[in-house]
């Protein structure tokens, strides 16, 4: 045993000591009568069953606790946990009482007849009873207590982790559109259209409002569909003007899920990456769609392009390896399912196959929510 175990049971064997005693000296009390001018119950007596009775709890208090963390309060089902807790308060109180009777006259002997002290002592037994529902009470709430702490803690170490992933999602994205090969190319398509001043013009305000939304919701963990598109347009502008008729872009986005949530940062990489490996290698015209739906109490958002799809694959799904190999840039398939891990645990999917009439399907779900989550929304100071 550990010195903090040991010290933690000497002070609660204390403490039910110090509570048996208090209350022994109430219940003598107590019996006093004016009348007569004597006790009624001897102290020898009021010692021995009350520190009994608290010290029990010693050994019941470490059920209780255990009791009520595998039966924690929580969204489901708490009203049945409440009525299984509450029975088991019954059962806990009765034995409590069951074993003070048991130790009082079968270990420490006492004089008198337990028949005759259950027949006409029985009030004795029912405030025990009582006063060990009320202790089990207070056990059973200390643990819900440490129950919500431990949830508390590990939402703000889920919090903490989740916006670490965010800054290093966001400074990756940025990384990745900073490179040397995307700087020339938006430079060289800026250059090529010089002669076209409104196309230019065009082309630089895009490429800054690329870069502004890129940093406009920081800390944010989730935003609305409606936020995530606005950056893919600003994107996809600038690549349609380097690729002109060579690419063209579709969107089907169902009006009721503008406002439904998903990833800051979750789309725009997998576009880049169906650029770059599935349009960018070849001459014949480029094709990106984007759809987004309700299905299932889930927003469902597909990615699909008529590039060469993914190698290597059965019945239209992507091994690990190759899946990898697609995300070469952005934030990354591990991030990405990381991300998604930690914000919908198994509520979520990201699925990679090949089109039946060609290219690359990335289709991603999450669960439909338009309310901003308190944890997930708040920006960074």
């Amino acid at each position: 045993m550990s010195k903090r175990r040991l010290l933690i049971w000497l002070l609660f064997v204390s403490l039910t000591t110090l509570l048996g005693i208090f209350d022994a000296l109430r219940s003598y009390a107590a019996s006093y009568s004016p009348v007569t001018g004597r006790y009624y119950l001897e102290w020898n007596t009021s010692l021995a069953w009350n520190v009994t009775s608290w010290n029990l709890w010693i050994l019941l208090a470490p059920l209780v606790l255990r009791l009520g963390q595998r039966f924690s309060f929580d969204g489901r089902n708490w009203r049945r946990r409440a009525l299984a807790l509450m029975a088991a308060g019954v059962f806990f109180a009765l034995a409590h009482s069951a074993l003070v009777v048991f130790i009082n006259f079968f270990i420490i002997k006492r004089d008198d007849d337990l028949a005759g002290f259950l027949q006409f002592k029985y009030f004795v037994l029912m405030l025990d009873v009582l006063l060990g529902i009320l202790v089990y009470g207070l056990i059973l709430a200390f643990s819900q207590a440490i129950n919500y702490y431990k949830q508390y803690r590990g939402e703000e170490l889920r919090t903490s982790q989740l916006r670490t992933q965010l800054a290093q999602a966001q400074l990756q994205a940025l990384k990745m559109q900073l490179h040397p090969h995307f700087i020339f190319n938006a430079l060289h398509s800026i250059s090529a259209n010089l002669r076209d001043t409104e196309s230019a013009r065009s082309m630089i305000a895009r490429l800054g409002d690329f870069l502004r939304l890129t940093l406009a919701n920081a800390g944010a963990q989730e935003v609305t569909l409606k936020q995530e598109l606005d950056f893919l347009r600003c994107y996809l502008d600038i690549e349609q003007a380097r690729f002109r008729e060579r690419l063209t872009v579709e969107m089907e986005i169902e009006p009721e899920t503008w406002d439904a949530r998903l990833p800051n940062l979750i789309l725009q990489p997998i576009v880049e990456n169906a650029i770059k490996h599935g349009i960018a290698p070849r001459r014949a015209p480029g094709r990106i769609e984007v759809r987004a739906c309700r299905l299932n109490g889930h927003l469902q958002v597909q990615i699909q392009d008529n590039g060469r799809g993914l190698r290597n694959s059965q019945n239209g799904e992507a091994s690990n390896a190759t899946a990898s190999e697609t995300f070469t840039h952005g934030i990354g398939l591990a991030t990405t399912r990381a991300r998604l891990e930690h914000l919908y645990p198994a509520a979520h999917r990201l699925q990679l196959r090949n089109a039946p009439e060609g290219g690359l399907v990335v289709t991603l779900e999450v669960p439909f929510n338009v309310e901003a989550d308190n944890h997930q929304s708040d920006k960074q100071s």
